[in-house]
């Protein structure tokens, strides 16, 4: 198994670790650990593509461990008030929505490419969650929270613009 494939597994198994700091209250550890496994994703697709060790597994899994990582967290914040459900929901029919998409193409042998939107969106939702872990942590300055619930809206606006430009891109794959 190469170095990039290793990263992401690593991402996956910070989860739980993540999940239990957070509902123990250890908001620093939690922010810690989320902080370094979103910096395995950066890490993996760079040495990856860099290296010449882009796999059929790491197409798969990197993009799911980073799911994982960012879903988990979303849900915890909804069971502190963070955020509300229905916009963890919009997230979630975004990717139901992909996925069977891709789950349709691949049965035909084909291949559908995330585009550069829904990079941003994971990348704005990386930064929220950290903000937001912060605006816990450091609950007596609230500009914190506040940036990080106004970039989690971004995220929330660029999740619906990359949904719509990923089934305007592929909508071929309805007449399959």
């Amino acid at each position: 198994m190469n170095l990039p494939n290793k990263l992401t597994i690593a991402r996956m198994i910070a989860v739980p670790f993540f999940i239990i700091c957070f509902m123990v209250g250890m908001y620093p550890a939690a922010l810690i650990i989320f902080i370094a496994a979103s910096f395995t994703d950066f890490l993996d697709g760079k040495i990856a593509r860099s290296r010449n060790l882009v796999t059929n597994f790491g197409k798969i899994m990197d993009p799911l461990a980073d799911k994982i990582l960012v879903y988990s967290a979303l849900c915890l914040f909804i069971e502190t008030n963070t955020i509300d459900a229905w916009m963890l929901i919009i997230i979630l029919a975004r990717e139901f929505v992909v996925a069977g998409m891709r789950t349709v193409a691949a049965s035909e042998g084909r291949v559908l490419a995330a585009g550069m939107s829904g990079k941003i969106k994971t990348v704005l939702q990386m930064i929220a969650v950290i903000l937001m872990l912060l605006g816990l942590w450091l609950s007596d300055i609230h500009q914190i929270m506040v940036a990080g619930y106004a970039i989690f809206i971004a995220s929330l606006v660029m999740t619906v613009y990359s949904g719509a430009e990923y089934v305007y891109k592929n909508r071929d794959v309805f007449s399959m």
